[in-house]
């Protein structure tokens, strides 16, 4: 008797896997025989290939023969199949395709900003290209050249790093910014990467705050998910008074072992207490005229420092999805309204190109995780990225708002160059900008007035 019910335990899961698989094959064949629409505009083609973008910021690639159209030319597409983010080349089948004369012009999408996309479309009406472009850019800042460049370059914003306010007292650093917002036409997203513990910038200066602020690791062992609540709502309060309104922080990688390079700059605990951490932040942040930004997608995992070379993941994509995606989502649910890729090449996900330059790994978090916010680059002049030719144009294709670049006079004009040359559509840079302009404005740095 006890041997049947052991068979019966045995067989009975294997029969409700195989009940699953076919039904799930069988729903995936019918999906393949309903007719799907989408809008999309072209992005770029060569000799054999065509990339487009959705109406949800989806990019794919297809055959030329599917659809010859010209840049910036706009389609709704008729097909049979299944888009898959994560195809390096789609190959649905097409039942009919209609040119259109465009696209709503407000690209009003149903996210995060979604109250501001007209009051943004009407300022990017008076732009011209280079303060379009401008927008999509947040620059390194020096000292040196940065307020004379505003005025060739009027960037969308500034970085700045620990040596821009060693020995400076608060007046100072109040100065330099306010400079620079007084010179912009359009009004400055300010950041730093204020993590605390191992990365700081404002509070390496006791000038500014009086110790260090701590890790999210020792904030937790003082006092759990409180501590790191009071801390981001204290720190959040230093930086505005400061001019400054953008934290490239939390760190939301799940790291658990010591000798990776993420660890001592991650919460350094499991998943679901990372969710728990990512949560905690964001919702913290809501309130303070300080935006905070997850990173770094898709998930550090144990993958080496990126500042100096380039690095591979070959992790499955399972496990990062089981992994390593979840407090992005977590925090993305709480109000999230940045997301910064990692330069990691992750393989099963795109083995050819860094994550910052990978579509599919922007469609991952756009589709999958239902991100509507502003997505960043890690900065492209860190060693796995510096090398690479046209290297700001790819990270635009890829479906990046704002490029995090230091030599970003060279890096502006290669955009510039592409919307001249015809390469890209002025349409792209236009549909990131207004996304970076109804973002100010959510912030409240734009008003109607200004």
């Amino acid at each position: 008797m006890k041997k049947n019910i052991y068979l019966i335990g045995l067989i009975v899961p294997v029969l409700l896997g195989m009940t699953f698989l076919f039904f799930n094959r069988e729903k995936k064949e019918e999906t393949k025989k309903e007719t799907h629409q989408i809008k999309v505009m072209v992005l770029e083609k060569n000799e054999t290939t065509t990339t487009i973008q959705d109406e949800n910021n989806g990019i794919y690639t297809i055959s030329n023969q599917t659809l010859n159209g010209d840049i910036g030319d706009y389609f709704l597409i008729e097909y049979l199949g299944i888009l898959d983010d994560l195809k390096k080349v789609q190959d649905f089948e097409v039942v009919q395709l209609t040119k259109l004369d465009s696209i709503p012009s407000e690209w009003n999408e149903e996210g995060l900003f979604k109250n501001y996309y007209s009051l943004a479309f009407n300022k990017l009406k008076k732009l011209s290209l280079d303060e379009k472009i401008g927008q999509l850019f947040l620059a390194r800042y020096d000292a040196s050249h940065s307020l004379e460049d505003l005025k060739k370059y009027p960037v969308g914003g500034f970085v700045f790093y620990e040596k821009d306010f060693k020995d400076k007292t608060s007046s100072s650093v109040k100065e330099m910014i306010s400079k620079l917002q007084e010179n912009s036409k359009i009004p400055l997203l300010t950041s730093v990467d204020e993590e605390g513990g191992k990365v700081i910038r404002i509070s390496s200066n006791p000038n500014l705050v009086r110790e260090p602020f701590k890790s999210s690791q020792e904030l937790y062992a003082l006092g759990g998910f409180e501590k790191i609540k009071e801390d981001t709502i204290s720190k959040s309060s230093i930086l505005y008074q400061l001019g400054l309104n953008l934290n490239l922080a939390p760190v939301v990688d799940v790291s658990t072992n010591s000798n990776d390079y993420m660890y001592a700059r991650s919460f350094g605990k499991s998943t679901d207490e990372t969710n728990h951490y990512a949560k905690t932040v964001i919702e913290a942040s809501k309130g303070t005229n300080v935006s905070y930004t997850l990173k770094h997608f898709p998930g550090y995992g144990n993958n080496a420092d990126t500042h100096t070379t380039s690095s591979t993941d070959n992790r499955t994509f399972e496990s990062i999805v089981k992994n390593d995606l979840p407090p992005f989502e977590a925090g993305i649910h709480a109000g999230a309204e940045a997301v910064l890729v990692s330069h990691n090449i992750v393989t099963s996900i795109d083995a050819s190109q860094p994550a910052s330059l990978s579509s599919s790994v922007h469609n991952l978090l756009r589709n999958r995780l239902d991100f509507t916010g502003v997505i960043i680059t890690d900065d492209l002049d860190m060693g796995a990225t510096s090398t690479i030719p046209d290297v700001a144009l790819k990270a635009l294709l890829a479906g990046n708002d704002l490029i995090i670049s230091t030599n970003y006079a060279q890096e502006f004009n290669q955009i510039k160059n592409a919307v001249l040359n015809q390469t890209i559509s002025e349409d792209l840079v236009d549909r990131v900008a207004l996304r970076v302009l109804a973002w100010k404005y959510y912030k409240g740095l734009l008003s109607d007035e200004k």
